[in-house]
């Protein structure tokens, strides 16, 4: 990256920035492009209060307070009616960015955590499924069968690693060294924004695997592929689409009689819960998750909150005290 001036106007930091999301944070162009977009409504901001010159080291939470109000008060011109509580989160996260930047460059400015982002638990609420619920899913499928062996395979992977369901649609046979007897597996992906992380098959989930493979008699490289009719006399890959994923959990969710409607990103949500339960530090979530933002890693927290408040109205040495 180019040598940063650090006593420009704050809206001539757009490029820099954009040049450090792609160069030293590895994201995607469209992730790029819509930092860009959020960052812009911010730059317009200043300029239409006459602010256009105002430099990071004068940036101020009265500035931050009045921008608030002003998205809070917005009114988005295609629905018609003010933004949603999520929508006016993406310009504060988009800004919250640039603060970091500023950080990350040594450029004097508000510490990012000023920067609050709006709170609205119809948007941060999450479904997820309990263990009963997990398990009346992972055995929907017919295993007698090819189609239903992979369909298992699937399920219990995507509980046992996590996986957003576009890395699940990725993975490569290659990619898994099933030992035999078969044991845990640890396997290396590429996540959002080309940023690598491991994930783990458990036991259980590696032994369904293999069982599909082992049924296996193509050379396709793709770990999951459709059995279309006809499919095995084309060149092309097999491979199944993110919407053909989740339209098989969606599949079984109906067959295993769940009342909530989940997709794979509900089963993403579950094994979170799961961990948190558990008693998995946050952190360690956000690694097994691959979220590169600890906040995001936070919507699952409030979900857990009032099972560790049984816990420790329960358990807690205190109640044994006297008066």
């Amino acid at each position: 990256m180019r040598s940063i001036k650090n006593n420009k106007p704050i809206i001539e930091y757009r490029t820099d920035f954009l040049d450090y999301l792609e160069i030293e944070k590895g994201l995607s162009d469209n992730t790029q492009k819509n930092y860009s977009r959020f960052l812009n409504k911010f730059f317009q901001w200043l300029t239409g209060n006459g602010w256009q010159n105002l430099k990071p080291d004068r940036l101020s939470p009265a500035h931050i307070a009045k921008y608030r109000i002003f998205l809070a008060r917005h009114i988005d011109p295609r629905a018609k009616k003010t933004l949603k509580k999520s929508t006016q989160n993406y310009y504060l996260i988009a800004l919250r960015s640039l603060l970091e930047f500023f950080i990350e460059k040594n450029i004097t400015s508000l510490p990012p955590g000023k920067i609050k982002l709006a709170k609205d638990k119809s948007d941060r609420e999450i479904k997820f499924l309990k263990l009963e619920q997990i398990e009346r899913l992972l055995l929907a499928p017919d295993t007698s069968g090819q189609i239903g062996l992979r369909d298992r395979a699937i399920l219990e992977t995507l509980f046992s690693t996590g996986l957003r369901v576009a890395e699940l649609a990725a993975l490569n046979r290659e990619q898994l060294k099933i030992a035999d007897p078969v044991k845990n597996l640890e396997v290396a992906v590429m996540g959002k924004g080309n940023k690598v992380r491991t994930v783990y098959f458990s036991e259980r989930a590696a032994r369904w695997t293999k069982k599909y493979l082992d049924r296996r008699q193509d050379m396709d490289s793709a770990l999951f592929i459709n059995y279309k009719r006809g499919a095995e006399k084309s060149d092309a890959s097999r491979r199944l689409t993110v919407k053909s994923i989740e339209d098989i959990v969606k599949k079984y969710v109906k067959i295993a009689g769940l009342p909530v409607m989940a997709t794979p990103h509900t089963i993403r949500h579950s094994f979170a819960t799961d961990l948190l339960t558990q008693g998995v530090d946050l952190r360690l979530v956000q690694e097994f998750l691959g979220h590169r933002n600890i906040a995001t890693t936070q919507i699952y927290t409030h979900v857990t909150s009032k099972q560790l408040y049984d816990v420790h109205k329960k358990l807690h040495g205190g109640r044994k005290l006297k008066n």
